[in-house]
């Protein structure tokens, strides 16, 4: 594996593990079998590593590959994949959420940037996604950013709830009609009623 690329999944490894304050760059540097300096060289800061962790291993690359192909799907359908594929990411980075839903309100000022310049990013990325579909006159004149929080939002919380509240109710949930009744739900109330 190339040396930047071992960074990037040992530095995942370790923020998920132990968080972004807990965690040195002599640690990464030593899991990932290479000098700190060899860190440094590929990535200036703590804060750098940090940022390119999260735009690498969050939902947003997985999102921007998807919207080509959903484009061709019917609307219910392209959204029924955007939510799994969101929750999917979820599940996989858990560890990496717990931790930093625990330690935001800690982290200096340029670390809360880059977290929410990562979400402004995903929600307009998705929100161009139904911009084209108004374009199409499939759905109906919204606030296209404040649609993709709603969309997420609804995901988000569902998430929380299963893995981090610790709610039976959802733990036991069939994740599968979570996303269609959810799905149903937004699509009656973003697309065109014909007339």
């Amino acid at each position: 594996m190339e040396t930047r690329g071992k960074i990037l999944k040992t530095g995942l490894k370790l923020f998920s593990k132990k968080g972004y304050l807990g965690t040195t760059t002599k640690e990464i540097a030593r899991d990932a079998g290479i000098a700190e300096v060899t860190l440094f060289r590929h990535f200036p800061s703590k804060e750098k590593l940090f940022e390119e962790v999260i735009n690498t291993y969050s939902f947003l690359p997985a999102l921007k590959e998807l919207l080509p192909e959903i484009e061709k799907l019917p609307y219910e359908d392209g959204l029924r994949v955007i939510a799994r594929n969101f929750l999917n990411t979820l599940a996989l980075r858990k560890n990496l959420i717990r931790i930093m839903h625990s330690e935001i309100p800690q982290y200096p000022e340029t670390i809360q940037k880059i977290y929410h310049a990562l979400i402004d990013e995903i929600l307009k990325t998705l929100a161009s996604y139904f911009s084209e579909m108004q374009k199409r006159g499939i759905l109906r004149m919204f606030d296209t950013e404040l649609s993709a929080r709603a969309f997420l939002g609804m995901f988000l919380s569902y998430f929380n709830a299963r893995h981090f509240l610790m709610r039976k109710k959802y733990q036991n949930s069939d994740t599968n009609m979570v996303i269609r009744e959810y799905v149903s739900l937004f699509t009656l109330g973003t697309k065109k009623i014909s007339q």
